[in-house]
């Protein structure tokens, strides 16, 4: 096993750059806290250690081993284009093949806009770049190099369709911020297929026209679901400063939206009848925006969160008040035709009073005739009688 390791080395240092310690000019020197630099991307993690240092203390990029593994997929390789030159590493977020990575989930009580949920959750992927000293008998003058490396994904986000910016990975020894956001977008189609887009007319769609949803994940790893939460629609575009109306939240569902997919994959579909907001009853179109709260959740777990008796069923009157316009992202607007329709009940009676003013003449005409012809028989009578 030693022989191979040592052959595995030595072949790596053979196919590595001659970068000697007169290239590195300035940047020579003792290694820092901070030659390395980690980029907690939505499909995998990049690291960046200033190979300067390394090559000072008697190591070069193919001594450095992430998490002891030796695979080629996992080797890091030299990037004299940077400035300084770095040794570079780049590996999926995959829990059966993250070159050794530790992938650790946690949970904890929703703050802020997810005070609501009981069960928020981070996971955490870490491990060691390790310098492997090539140094052969029973002493060494070479410092042993240990990079650690951590990034921290939350799994709830509110999603929905408008433009997500996604900060810049930061500089670190240990801890870096990732986030899973840019993956996520809310989509509106016409049909069951999900294939039609909705294309929002100027006049609004008619009432009770069905409005298919789909939070999809694109580029996202493939550990984790998409699960919905919570969706709602509000006529402002800031949920906190006007009404909202619940589609759904967690263990309830207003009885006329239908769920098709949440917590199966990688997409959460639904879908609702269009409808208005009464507020809006004097205008001649309704307009609404659409909001979900979505979990990423990981394959195993999803099915927890489906369970009523592990989630918070509470009162969402107040759970946009913490909302702001950093929390907050658009949707396209929803337009519903509000159009007022005129009654045919009030022709209808109008006919009628002509109808029985009609009735009532030939009913006068008939019983003047009847008077008439009583009269002159009675005048005949009267006179026979006489004669």
């Amino acid at each position: 096993m030693i022989f191979e390791l040592l052959l595995l080395l030595v072949t790596a240092v053979s196919r590595s750059s001659q970068l000697s310690l007169s290239d590195c000019g300035v940047h020579l020197r003792r290694p820092e806290i901070t030659d390395i630099s980690v980029q907690c991307g939505t499909s995998s993690i990049s690291l960046a250690i200033q190979i300067c240092p390394a090559i000072y203390t008697g190591y070069n990029e193919s001594l450095l081993i992430l998490n002891h593994i030796l695979d080629s997929p996992c080797r890091g390789y030299l990037d004299e284009t940077a400035d300084p030159p770095v040794a570079r590493f780049n590996f999926p977020l995959n829990t059966t093949h993250a070159c050794g990575s530790v992938f650790r989930t946690t949970s904890a009580p929703g703050t802020g806009i997810f005070s609501d949920f009981s069960n928020i959750q981070t996971v955490n992927i870490s491990g060691v770049v390790r310098s492997s000293d090539p140094t052969t008998g029973t002493i060494t003058y070479n410092a042993e190099l240990k990079y650690y490396y951590s990034c921290a994904y939350p799994l709830e986000y509110l999603i929905n369709n408008t433009q997500v910016d996604v900060s810049a990975s930061s500089i670190s020894l240990k801890d870096n911020n990732g986030s899973f956001i840019s993956t996520l977008g809310l989509d509106l189609f016409t049909d069951a297929t999900y294939t039609q887009s909705l294309q929002m007319p100027t006049l609004g769609i008619e009432l009770r026209t069905d409005v298919y949803v789909e939070v999809k994940a694109t580029n996202l790893t493939g550990q984790y679901h998409v699960m919905l939460d919570r969706c709602y629609a509000s006529i402002s575009p800031l949920p906190s400063n006007s009404s909202f109306f619940n589609l759904f939240v967690p263990c309830s569902r207003d009885q006329m939206t239908t769920i098709i997919e949440n917590g199966d994959s990688q997409s959460a579909r639904f879908f609702f009848p269009a409808f208005r907001f009464i507020e809006q009853q004097n205008q001649t179109i309704s307009t609404y925006y659409l909001h979900c709260i979505t979990r990423l959740c990981e394959i195993s777990t999803c099915s927890i969160f489906k369970q009523c008796s592990n989630r918070r069923k509470r009162s969402y009157d107040d759970a946009t008040a913490n909302l702001t316009e950093l929390h907050t992202l658009t949707s396209p607007q929803i337009i519903t035709k509000a159009e007022a329709v005129q009654s045919k009940e009030e022709p209808l009676a109008g006919a009628e009073e002509g109808d029985t003013a009609v009735g009532l003449g030939v009913a006068v005409g008939i019983l003047a005739i009847a008077c008439a012809v009583a009269l002159c028989a009675a005048v005949v009578l009267y006179k026979k009688l006489r004669t």
